[in-house]
């Protein structure tokens, strides 16, 4: 089980950051930026070779799961 920063929007605050430098914002100036989208992702394969149920509504919640 994984729960961590969405990547795309990780991505796309770089990108917002590359922007506003490249139109002569000083990098000291700018604020930091924290992602506000997060995925939790279950493997389900590992689970069960490990021997762990993982609860239904634990994989309802998931964003994706492994099988």
């Amino acid at each position: 089980m994984s729960y961590g920063a969405d990547l795309l929007d990780v991505h796309r605050l770089a990108g917002v950051y590359v922007g506003r430098i490249l139109k002569g914002e000083k990098p000291a100036d700018l604020p930091v930026l924290q992602p506000s989208k997060f995925n939790l992702v279950i493997n389900q394969k590992t689970a069960k070779a490990l021997g762990l149920t993982v609860p239904d509504k634990l994989l309802a919640l998931a964003h994706e799961v492994i099988e």
